[in-house]
C-alpha cells in the first residue's frame, strides 16, 4: 500500500470524505500535485484539509516544498488546513507522523 493509500484510509477512518487529487501526466511521465503541493483533499468535521503524503524520511523536504509554494498563502486565506503525512514502518505496524503546516 502506498503512502497516499494509507493516508486516504486514515482520513476516511477519521470521518472525512477524502479523494486523491494528484494526477499522472503520461507525457511528462510524472505525478502532478494539486497546486504543486497537495496529493489528497479531505472535507468534513467543518474543515477542508490538503494533504501531502510521503515516506517518513521525506517529511522535511515536503514541508519546505509547501512553505515555498506560491499557493500556500491563498490556501491559508481560504481556511484550508495543510498537513504532511510521513509514513514509516515500525515493528508494531505502520505509523503516520502528521505535521500541520497551515
Amino acid at each position: 500500500m502506498s503512502p497516499t493509500q494509507r493516508s486516504l484510509k486514515l482520513l476516511r477512518d477519521r470521518g472525512y470524505r477524502a479523494a486523491v487529487v494528484e494526477k499522472w501526466n503520461p507525457h511528462a511521465r510524472r505525478r502532478i500535485d494539486l497546486f504543486g503541493i497537495i496529493d489528497l483533499v479531505a472535507i468534513g468535521n467543518g474543515e477542508t484539509i490538503g494533504v501531502q503524503t510521503t515516506s517518513g524520511s521525506n517529511v522535511a523536504s515536503r514541508i519546505d516544498k509547501i512553505t515555498e509554494s506560491e499557493a500556500i498563502a491563498d490556501l491559508r486565506d481560504a481556511g484550508w488546513r495543510i498537513v504532511v503525512h510521513g509514513w514509516r514502518k515500525l515493528k508494531s505496524g505502520w505509523a503516520c507522523r502528521e505535521v500541520d503546516v497551515s
